[in-house]
């Protein structure tokens, strides 16, 4: 086991630092602690190293599926048993599945973490008894219902799984979504979802966070009573590389015609690499354009054109690809999407020219950092962000580093980036046109978040 080692960085005036320990099992599991008595409560978050980009043709959506999965009961627990002891002891929980991780989490009275650390490792370690063809064909079937209910079935649900796979060429491991194809969910086999586990659910590929009202050497005797025993596992291979240029080349543009609200015009923009200093000036950049009622192009398009009901621009981060600037205007009246192409380029050409004002790069700093702080508020957030760095940056440690770097990027970086990637030349298009009904009432309601990228197992 590691010394605990605490982190010194500070967060650049914000406040003291986040207090950090990690410890390493003999079988590979990495453990992160944080410990903060305010509230009697505590957070255990796990990621496996595993998401979409992992995945292979013909067995799209199998990360997802699996996550859901993990849910159907253990050696000791019986289907459903996991929601069913945790909310029955007063805590939370759930699971997500993403192109780059799957995590899972519970928040917990503090008195009942030994529970959630256990029940975490029973299935880490013994999901494989309980894994059946009757709990296969139930999962495969809510699944595909949630494809129906969030993609198929839906206004404008299919725009994130259409501009990945236009973002992203044609073998690229980012150009499915983590959801998969109707087909492929069809195709996978009982002994498909077992080779799965024993591949991605090692101690090995795992990070483990603890946060909150905790006592360190405690929680670490629980974790290596219940951790300990479950043997690493070294047939994982790494994913496939997802290095692209820093621009796609050329405008690449689809027309769909679909029955939905309004037309609509939608834009992926590769940007720069999750972690980058240069990621960061490019969602200052974003959140200048197209974050709220005060930016440019919500200003431009919705108030002072009145060509769009909605107007929005947000980061994808990645760190296995390039990143994605998520464009997403709907139109107003009898608004052409010629009219919101013009706007847009104007917009966007006037920035990479001039640059934002301070005033502009002083409220989208104040923003990023609301929304950070926010995040930090809960120890469910902390313990996800440390897994996060942990997992994808190699030390959860850099948590304490992400706002003063974003409070220190410059004018001139968040121009440049715009003037290098915010162009028609580096954008995958999606043009929305109505194939029936001329009803806007919902339109604003339909905006696609650039967040929203993961699979979320409900209750």
């Amino acid at each position: 086991m590691a010394n605990p080692a605490p982190a010194a960085a500070s967060t650049g005036g914000t406040g003291a630092a986040i207090a950090i320990t990690e410890h390493r099992l003999a079988n590979g599991l990495r453990v992160v602690l944080s410990e903060d008595h305010l509230t009697p409560v505590a957070a255990v978050c796990l990621w496996y190293d595993v998401g979409s980009r992992h995945e292979v043709k013909g067995r799209t959506g199998l990360a997802h599926l699996f996550e859901h999965l993990m849910f159907q009961g253990s050696a000791n627990v019986s289907n459903n048993g996991h929601f069913e002891l945790v909310q029955g002891a007063g805590g939370s929980l759930n699971g997500t599945t993403s192109f780059e991780r799957t995590n899972y989490f519970e928040t917990m009275p503090t008195h009942q973490l030994e529970l959630a650390l256990w029940l975490e490792a029973d299935r880490m370690g013994s999901l494989l008894a309980a894994l059946d063809d009757a709990s296969m064909e139930n999962q495969r079937d809510v699944v595909k219902n949630e494809r129906r209910q969030r993609y198929d079935n839906v206004p404008y649900g299919t725009a994130f799984e259409k501009l990945t796979a236009l973002s992203y060429p044609d073998g690229h491991p980012y150009h499915h979504t983590p959801i998969g194809s109707m087909a492929d969910l069809d195709a996978a086999t009982l002994e498909d979802a077992r080779a799965f586990f024993r591949t991605y659910y090692a101690p090995n590929n795992a990070v483990l966070s603890v946060v909150g009202d905790i006592d360190p050497e405690q929680t670490i005797a629980w974790v290596e009573k219940y951790f300990a025993t479950i043997p690493a596992h070294d047939g994982k291979q790494p994913p496939r590389d997802g290095a692209l240029p820093d621009t796609i080349g050329g405008e690449l543009r689809e027309l769909v015609e679909e029955d939905v609200p309004s037309r609509a015009l939608m834009a992926a923009y590769r940007l720069p690499h999750d972690g980058t200093r240069e990621a960061d000036a490019a969602d200052l950049a974003l959140t200048i354009l197209g974050s709220g009622e005060s930016s440019r192009l919500y200003n431009r398009l919705v108030r002072r054109d009145r060509t769009a009901v909605a107007a929005g621009f947000g980061l994808l981060r990645l760190s296995g690809a390039p990143s994605l600037g998520w464009l997403d205007v709907k139109t107003s009246g009898e608004a052409t999407i010629a009219q919101i192409d013009t706007a847009v380029d104007e917009e966007l050409a006037r920035f990479a020219a001039d640059g934002p004002t301070a005033e502009e790069l002083e409220r989208a700093q104040a923003q990023i950092e609301r929304e950070w702080l926010d995040r930090l508020t809960t120890v469910a957030g902390r313990a996800d962000e440390l897994c996060r760095y942990a997992v994808l940056f190699g030390d959860p440690k850099l948590l304490n580093e992400a706002l003063p770097k974003v409070l220190d990027i410059t004018a001139e970086e968040v121009q440049a980036v715009a003037a290098a990637r915010l162009r028609p030349d580096n954008r995958a298009v999606l043009v929305y046109e109505p194939t029936a009904g001329d009803d806007e009432s919902d339109a604003a309601d339909e905006d696609t978040d650039a967040d929203d990228t993961q699979e979320e197992t409900a209750a």
